[in-house]
């Protein structure tokens, strides 16, 4: 019996012991990083829960807010930073709460109605006005389209390609991306395509620039009251905002599902979407003024010419990546316009639109996205297509179209028995209005530029 109690002794002291014979094969330092990072984990858990949250929302607003960068807006900055240097740079911080505050009114508006922005019009205004917003709407998102598609010829002539090859292939990558993606899979290449921005930084810090300089000339405003100076400026706010890019921004957050509490996080979705947007006009403006302006090449008229000019005074690779920066614009645009305005045709006529519906389930939502990416491709292949005229006009139909848009949403967002308690306060609505007549006014002068003085002034390639 001694013998049996002995060996059960030993057998449980074995056991016991084993633990510590296997973690002596791990060397002994490993043990307080392990309780260091399982006390890192438990301090930091309530935040790693709110990134999650986060990402579980974020994507429509990162998403619009960049691809307001396409073409005609990166020829803008290029020409801001060759003609101005960073004398410019100040007006991007005013542009960055314009951005947020019209965008921000559009994600609460969609988080808590459910419903995007031309069906919410045609509910509460009637067909007329939703009418004359899908006319205005499928007209300028035409001649902006086929703005996107020469970016793409613009930049991948630089790579030695042809139109008539890169125009083609790029108008079906981006049909089937959304004809046969769904809206999950097709908002994360979206996110991709945002990411992909960062060639601008590259370029940037290729080109050395005087980063004080930069710094002060962001937080100092110095105005110039002359003509060109205050044209340039205006160009630079009213490339800013778009009318398609609240028609989409809503659609998105509503075709995500994303509820009423998760507005906070869709909030930040749309905050982090207007400051990277603005953070990447900084860098090209900063590029080019860094080079074109500090060796006076201030006479370009796109971003083609910008990223040609580069490379004899930034190098190879700075003009290359800023020339890939152009292409991933354009394409990113080119994808999103036709979504928007499908998105408006639909929601306002009450068709079925999204990218998870089917083809035979949403076929006037397909038909309107294929249309207009075979149309606006279609005329870039045109021998000798006015393409200046091309830009210019749809300039001007943007600057018909936004103001009846902002005001629209304003009157929305502020009727309590659609929004309840989420209608705007008293200090949102004064910043708003302040910033929709500023816009308002900006845009008009652009159009009275772009309709009567187009040979004579910078920015018109918006």
């Amino acid at each position: 019996m001694a013998v049996l109690g002995k060996r059960e002794e030993e057998n449980q002291q074995a056991e016991n012991s084993a633990p510590v014979t296997r973690w002596k094969l791990i060397p002994g330092w490993v043990e307080p990083w392990r309780v260091r990072l399982a006390e890192w984990g438990k301090r930091t858990r309530f935040w790693r829960r709110r990134l999650l949250l986060f990402l579980a929302v974020v994507g429509p607003g990162v998403i619009t807010s960049n691809v307001d960068n396409d073409a005609g807006g990166i020829s803008v900055y290029s020409q801001a930073g060759a003609m101005y240097g960073y004398a410019l740079l100040w007006s991007l911080i005013p542009m960055t709460i314009a951005l947020y505050v019209t965008e921000e009114m559009c994600a609460r508006m969609g988080v808590v109605t459910g419903k995007g922005l031309s069906d919410l019009i045609r509910e509460e205004f009637g067909f007329r006005p939703t009418f004359f917003v899908i006319l205005a709407g499928l007209v300028v998102d035409m001649g902006n389209v086929a703005a996107e598609f020469a970016g793409v010829a613009a930049s991948m002539q630089i790579f030695g390609i042809s139109k008539y090859i890169s125009v083609p292939i790029a108008a079906l990558a981006v049909w089937f991306l959304v004809l046969r993606g769904t809206s999950r899979a097709v908002e994360k290449i979206f996110l991709a395509a945002c990411v992909l921005y960062l060639s601008y930084v590259a370029s940037a810090i290729l080109a050395k620039p005087d980063w004080l300089l930069a710094a002060k000339d962001t937080v100092i405003p110095s105005m110039q009251f002359n003509g060109g100076y205050l044209l340039m400026l205006t160009a630079l706010i009213g490339t800013t905002i778009a009318p398609w890019q609240f028609f989409y921004l809503q659609a998105g957050f509503v075709e995500k599902r994303v509820a009423r509490r998760q507005y906070k996080q869709a909030r930040a979705d749309v905050m982090v979407g207007s400051v990277s947007c603005m953070a990447i006009v900084f860098f090209i403006i900063v590029c080019t003024a860094a080079t074109l302006h500090a060796t006076g090449h201030t006479n370009i008229t796109d971003a083609k010419e910008a990223a040609e000019a580069l490379v004899p005074l930034a190098g190879k690779w700075a003009g290359l990546l800023f020339a890939f920066g152009l292409l991933n614009a354009s394409l990113f645009a080119a994808s999103i316009l036709p979504l928007s305005t499908a998105h408006v045709i639909c929601e306002g006529m009450g068709f079925e639109a999204g990218i998870d519906h089917k083809f035979n389930d949403a076929p006037i939502f397909y038909s309107l996205y294929t249309g207009m990416i075979a149309v606006g491709a279609a005329v870039i292949l045109i021998p000798r297509a006015p393409l200046q005229k091309i830009l210019v006009f749809s300039q001007v139909g943007n600057g018909v179209w936004l103001p009846v848009v902002l005001i629209f949403m304003l009157l929305l967002v502020n009727r309590r028995d659609l929004m309840g308690d989420m209608v705007n306060t008293k200090t949102f609505n004064a910043v708003a209005w302040v910033t929709v007549v500023a816009v308002i006014a900006l845009t008009l002068i652009l159009v009275y530029v772009a309709l009567f003085h187009s040979n004579t002034g910078p920015g018109l390639a918006v």
